[in-house]
């Protein structure tokens, strides 16, 4: 292990039982030198590290103002007043999450609000392609389809400094929808059989459109490119290393899948 702030930390990224949207944290490497009060990391003074961590973190930030937007309208969708409280209450968490990341932008300079814009229409876009039809599917889309990218900025998570690092995989952790989902679904496919097939029919919609939302977030935007190829000063991703990133996403996936009652 070197004394390099941007040293990736070991993949975190296998499947469990029950896997929820934060179930694993990438280690922070015990090395690493501590940024003092006011100081501005060694990595932050390169203008490309900070552009990609800028991008990086308004990705993540309108990933989750838009679960607290989804959570918000699917509680109307809710069947029990129990069912809409603990909804709300996951919103609530995902807008606590929102607010530490947007504090954090600011934090390097940034406007949080131009961070994000970028990211809006492809989010936007998955959304609408993944409209869910009714309360079930809600469900589902919040554990499977937030999950996956989960999965994914952790992976990038893995190639940052450990401040960041570890305010990205705290803003993943799940907000309790985990348990509450894989409950619910469970209860229904057992009060009708019916039910899996069609959510399992879902599931794979949802993930092939999480996993192109991924590859066009990271192909389209430069500076998260460069973060993933690595340079000289730095390690990054070959192909490689690529296909076995979207393995392990796909581990994950089957995973959630198998945790609901569901065939992959």
């Amino acid at each position: 292990m070197t004394d390099s702030p941007l040293e990736p930390a070991p993949a975190t990224l296998a499947p469990a039982a029950v896997p929820t949207s934060g179930a694993r944290s990438v280690p922070t490497p015990a090395d690493e030198p501590a940024t003092p009060a006011g100081d501005v990391p060694v990595a932050f003074q390169d203008p490309h590290y900070r552009a990609a961590i800028v991008d990086l973190l308004g990705a993540i930030a309108y990933g989750e103002m838009s679960a607290f937007d989804r959570l918000a309208e699917d509680a109307k969708m809710a069947p029990t007043l129990e069912d809409k409280a603990e909804l709300a209450a996951m919103a609530s968490r995902e807008f606590g999450h929102f607010d530490r990341l947007r504090t954090r932008l600011t934090g390097l300079g940034a406007d949080a609000y131009e961070a994000m814009t970028p990211f809006q229409q492809p989010i936007d876009s998955f959304h609408a392609h993944t409209a869910p039809r009714d309360w079930l599917e809600g469900l589902v889309k919040a554990y499977v389809g937030d999950g996956l990218a989960a999965d994914f900025y952790r992976e990038v998570a893995a190639f940052v400094d450990s401040e960041t690092r570890t305010l990205i995989i705290e803003s993943l952790e799940d907000s309790g929808q985990a348990e509450f989902v894989v409950d619910r679904v469970r209860k229904a496919i057992r009060a009708d059989h019916r039910v899996g097939g069609r959510l399992a029919l879902w599931g794979r919609r949802l993930m092939g459109e999480a996993l192109t939302q991924a590859q066009r977030v990271a192909a389209e935007r430069d500076a998260l490119s460069a973060l993933l190829a690595g340079g000289v000063d730095r390690p990054g991703m070959d192909l490689a290393a690529i296909g076995r990133m979207f393995t392990r996403l796909t581990e994950n996936h089957d995973a959630r899948m198998d945790a609901l009652g569901l065939a992959p």
